[in-house]
């Protein structure tokens, strides 16, 4: 497939997606915002992915939003009537919201592997993603509230039941203050940090490898149960488990399992 902004392979049923605009620190431009949802839309459809790391290619993860597709969005929905205009905005936002959810609309795990810095659209992207991991030189920040504007592309939607502390997260927001690798370690904003980029890129292919490993009808069902609980009371995530189960739990993968014992197991796509 075609894409502007991004690489994209798939290698060991590890399919890898690379921020690709080095000399902007991976700002995300307008054809960016389109590339990431092709590409994960992509990977939900291909059965020899299993799962997706996501990555940023040259110094930083990505400076976030591109303030010149910022700059050109008044000519684009400008219209004589005002509501109209700002109705054009609206959808404009939606949009863009729906690019990241699909990182979370993909059914296969989506493992950040963030070095540098990450920022602003760099916050709402990697808050959709499953999981996250640093390098020691990564830093962080919700940098909207120094442009004068409030973040609405997921970060103060999913942040808080990422951190699980309102205080800490209406503190970075409200702040915009830099958040360096260990105290993301630490408020559980990442998973764990690298020493190096080169030792992250390593660690994540690793877990992304174990995954990959995993009967893939169980793991894409894993995810679709835990996006749901984040959502819904304890007794509608049982519920639909119980559902799940009872259409998805007699499946190859489940003889392949147990028939394998102390071997390993392989499964099919």
């Amino acid at each position: 497939m075609q894409l502007e902004t991004l690489t994209l392979s798939v290698q060991d049923h590890i399919a890898t997606v690379r921020l690709n605009r080095p000399d902007k620190a991976n700002a995300m431009n307008a054809a960016m915002w389109q590339d990431i949802r092709r590409a994960f839309d992509w990977i939900d459809t291909q059965a020899e992915a299993r799962v997706a790391v996501l990555e940023g290619e040259g110094r930083h993860f990505t400076a976030g939003i591109d303030l010149q597709m910022m700059m050109g969005l008044a000519p684009q929905i400008q219209d004589p009537c005002d509501g109209r205009t700002r109705e054009s905005l609206r959808r404009v936002i939606l949009d863009m919201q729906d690019t990241l959810t699909s990182l979370e609309r993909c059914r296969k795990p989506v493992l950040a592997a963030i070095h540098g810095a990450c920022v602003g659209g760099g916050i709402d992207l990697i808050c959709a993603a499953d999981m996250r991991y640093a390098s020691a030189d990564a830093y962080f920040s919700i940098k909207e509230i120094d442009i004068g504007m409030v973040a609405d592309v997921g970060t103060l939607q999913r942040l808080p039941k990422l951190l699980g502390s309102q205080g800490l997260v209406r503190e970075l927001a409200y702040t915009g203050r830099r958040v360096e690798a260990p105290e993301a370690r630490e408020i559980g904003l990442v998973n764990h940090v690298f020493d190096s980029r080169e030792a992250l890129q390593a660690g994540v292919r690793e877990i992304a490898a174990t995954i990959a490993a995993k009967s893939p009808l169980s793991i894409r069902g894993t995810k679709e149960q835990l996006n749901y609980a984040r959502d819904h009371s304890v007794a509608d995530g049982l519920n639909y488990i119980a559902t799940w189960n009872a259409a998805m739990l007699m499946s190859e993968d489940l003889t392949q399992a147990m028939m394998a014992g102390k071997g390993t197991p392989t499964f099919r796509d």
